[in-house]
């Protein structure tokens, strides 16, 4: 390509990232920049990781099987994560995947294996990692699947009992335009953090929170924020910085003001709701003898009851939204804030009113807020699973621990399947499961795990048969997702890397060798699946009016827009008549207290949303002896683990570790200044972390980030101390209730201290010891 001038310039191909759209600038066979979309309002950063990806050092450069594996044969294995790996040809490593799928699902049966694929793998519509093994799998027969996910675990169960919903209170939130031109005050709980609005599942071509955040202060509107953390939103608002984990006493102490100051709306409680006086017995103390005042409320969470009292009442004044984020539901316990939220904003009277009512997950993901598309996306299909065994996303490791063991799941009781393979394509349980150690003895039960990815990550580490999978710099895609309006064409900006493979060529190989590779195929290549399914999408925007150009035309203007539902106000039309829009809740109505739930008889989930005392928060005995509350939070300088070895995420690193904010009192009580390298641990594990001095940092509390990859000192050692920074190594693997078994890895207490020695070294992105086959003999190499 030349400039205006005649000099050469490097190519530029427009692609899609979950962080933003993108132009890839390329070199010598890598992506060297990427380039934000002009019409993105607050580019991500984390774009910055994407130049140096394709050639990294911790790219996985061909088909390899773990020594232990290949020498000795499928069975339980405690050398995953430590063995050597043996260099094999497609051929080979094709056959072996054939061999060893026949043969556990002729022995065992289709629910032996466990369909993890858990992650973010690829902004396309088309080479989604976890479409294409899902798919894959069910041309088989079925497997083992996971239900809800890791960021949404609670609320995926307890949403659909009291508001008859869990993806409207995302897709279909009140949108961030009508929150900016009639909300009178904002209130926060968990912030609304930037952050996390740089990402969205699928892509995303604009991040509009900052401008409408800014938008709503100009016209006069205000914002209240309760978080540790004061960086958990943008520009002026008011900030309280409660202990952790109390955010659902702070909620109740604001409904006690409510109630008893006659400022809760009656009506609307009797109209649109059902349960409310059972609740309000546990409110006002009559259930219990305990009255959740404001007074009562300040003993628990540090904030001023005569605070809690005047911010009720300026609530009860104005037009006021309601907002919890998704990581107070990552906790024990977690169903109880988005509910207790839901139910604050019902006495309020003002859900379905514009820039009034309840939002889950602002700041959360650079959705919520954001116009939906009234199409059907493109999307691969999955056929059917027959199998009918599933488990909580967050029940893996219980799972492999104890096949045949009953557990509880949203008023059902359930078995364990007993699982012989686990086949994973996309995605990095290390960044996202509790319990490090205990996720690596489950991890070591299985006869086989497969494992697809571009990287060495902790996951491929821990597999018998790794297949290198190609970026999605490295292939063609379509791009979209149900709140944005642009239909992207991902263009490859560099062929395959090395001896990498689409995950599509390696599941349709592996097909044909056991006799369904056309039902898997369909007789489609890459490229005409795209077309395929651009098709099926043009259908439906031609019956709707809308632009659809051709395939053909769609590919070289490089998107197209999409009509989008604007203004959008949650449960509008069912505030506006409750009897002809109702909710999909057994009464119709918000459900305060649900008598299903309640006749579950669960200890840790009543009928009504109420507070639980955390077993690890700074008000219990455990932090007599780990006295600092640890956030395990989302980074800011990647999405979860992806391109931890990037440029941005790098550049945010303390000593090469992960950074760990810290307030300077105790800071100044350990003895640590900036810069020190400190070994954070608590009785489940340890690790090394840099030390970020911060006043924005609630004393008694310490933050880091999940994401880094999982770095063992010594990797034969499922209790090693992490040398990367991994917090995960310290979180309980516990659920949040009987009722979810969502993920608890939000919260956890520690203690810290200087580490002292010389530092060991960082490995995480080093390739494994690779034996090459090549000829008898031959050496290894790293």
């Amino acid at each position: 390509m030349n400039d205006a001038d005649g000099a050469r310039t490097a190519p530029r191909y427009q692609h899609m990232s979950h962080w933003g759209m993108f132009e890839a600038e390329v070199a010598d066979g890598d992506v060297v920049a990427a380039h934000p979309y002009t019409g993105d309002a607050n580019p991500s950063p984390v774009l910055g990781n994407i130049a140096g990806s394709v050639r990294s050092k911790a790219r996985i450069t061909g088909p390899v099987v773990r020594r232990g594996w290949l020498e000795n044969g499928p069975g339980p294995s405690s050398s995953r994560g430590s063995d050597e790996f043996v260099s094999v040809d497609w051929e080979e490593l094709t056959q072996r995947l054939a061999n060893e799928l026949r043969r556990v699902v002729d022995t065992h049966g289709n629910s032996a294996i466990y369909g993890g694929s858990y992650g973010w793998a690829s902004a396309g519509r088309f080479h989604h990692a976890q479409s294409q093994v899902h798919r894959f799998l069910n041309t088989l027969g079925g497997y083992t699947r996971s239900v809800h996910s890791y960021s949404l675990g609670a609320t995926g169960v307890i949403m659909p009992r009291v508001v008859g919903t869990h993806w409207k209170m995302f897709a279909r939130s009140t949108s961030w335009k009508i929150i900016a031109e009639h909300t009178d005050l904002m209130v926060c709980f968990g912030g609304v953090p930037l952050k996390n609005t740089g990402v969205n599942h699928g892509g995303t071509s604009d991040h509009p929170t900052r401008d409408a955040l800014d938008a709503l202060r100009r016209r006069g509107g205000s914002i209240v924020s309760f978080s540790p953390l004061h960086d958990d939103v943008h520009g002026a608002a008011e900030r309280h910085a409660p202990v952790p984990g109390t955010d659902v006493a702070i909620m109740l102490a604001l409904a006690y003001v409510l109630a008893t100051e006659d400022l809760h709306d009656t009506a609307f409680l009797g109209s649109h709701c059902v349960g409310y006086d059972r609740f309000e017995d546990y409110l006002l103390g009559r259930s219990d003898g305990v009255p959740k005042s404001p007074s009562w409320a300040e003993q628990i969470s540090g904030i001023a009851a005569a605070d809690l009292v005047a911010l009720a009442r300026r609530m009860a004044a104005g037009r006021t939204m309601v907002t919890v984020t998704w990581s107070l539901q990552r906790v024990r316990h977690g169903e109880q804030a988005p509910w207790m939220g839901v139910t604050l904003a019902a006495m309020l009277g003002q859900i379905g009113l514009p820039g009034g009512g309840f939002g889950h997950g602002y700041g959360s993901m650079n959705e919520p807020g954001l116009a939906p598309v009234p199409y059907p996306l493109p999307t691969l299909p999955q056929g059917l699973n027959p199998v009918r065994d599933f488990i909580p996303v967050a029940a893996i490791s219980d799972m492999l621990l104890n096949p045949g063991a009953p557990f509880d799941y949203d008023g059902q009781r359930l078995t364990y399947p007993d699982i012989k393979m686990l086949y994973w394509a996309g995605g990095n349980p290390f960044h996202h499961h509790q319990d490090i150690p205990r996720l690596r003895r489950a991890l070591a039960r299985p006869d086989t795990i497969v494992v697809h990815d571009p990287y060495w990550t902790p996951m491929a580490r821990h597999a018998d048969i790794v297949v290198p999978s190609t970026t999605s710099l490295e292939r063609a895609d379509l791009s979209c997702t149900r709140n944005d309006p642009l239909l992207v064409a991902m263009h490859a900006a560099v062929g395959p890397y090395a001896d990498a493979r689409d995950d599509y060529d390696t599941f349709a190989a592996v097909a044909r060798k056991l006799g369904v590779g056309e039902k898997f195929t369909e007789g489609r290549s890459s490229e005409q699946w795209l077309e395929h399914l651009y098709g099926q999408w043009r259908d439906f925007v031609r019956a709707d009016g809308g632009p659809a150009p051709s395939f053909d035309d769609f590919w070289t203007q490089g998107h197209v827009r999409m009509r989008t539902e604007d203004d959008l106000i949650l449960f509008g039309d069912f505030r506006t008549d409750p009897v002809k829009f109702p909710l999909a809740t057994p009464s119709g109505r918000i459900e305060i207290f649900s008598a299903d739930i309640d006749g579950f008889g669960y200890d840790d989930c009543a009928g009504h949303p109420r507070w639980y005392e955390p077993e690890e928060w700074l008000g219990g005995r455990r932090a007599r002896q780990f006295p600092l509350h640890l956030i395990a939070n989302q980074p800011r300088t990647r999405l979860h683990s992806q391109l931890d070895h990037g440029g941005t995420s790098q550049k945010s690193k303390i000593r090469g570790r992960e950074p760990l904010r810290i307030h300077p009192d105790d800071a100044a009580d350990r003895g640590l200044t900036a810069g020190d390298v400190v070994r954070v641990f608590n009785d489940r594990g340890a690790c090394l972390a840099g030390v970020v001095v911060d006043e924005g940092v609630r004393r008694g509390v310490v933050q880091l980030s999940t994401g880094a990859w999982y770095d063992p000192l010594d990797a034969t050692d499922p209790d090693s101390l992490c040398v990367h920074g991994n917090p995960n190594v310290l979180t309980p693997d516990v659920g949040t209730s009987s009722l979810a078994h969502g993920c608890t890895g939000q919260h956890v207490l520690v203690e810290i201290e200087r580490y002292e020695g010389a530092l060991p070294p960082i490995r995480a992105f080093d390739p494994p010891t690779i034996i090459r086959r090549s000829v008898p003999g031959s050496a290894r190499s790293n």
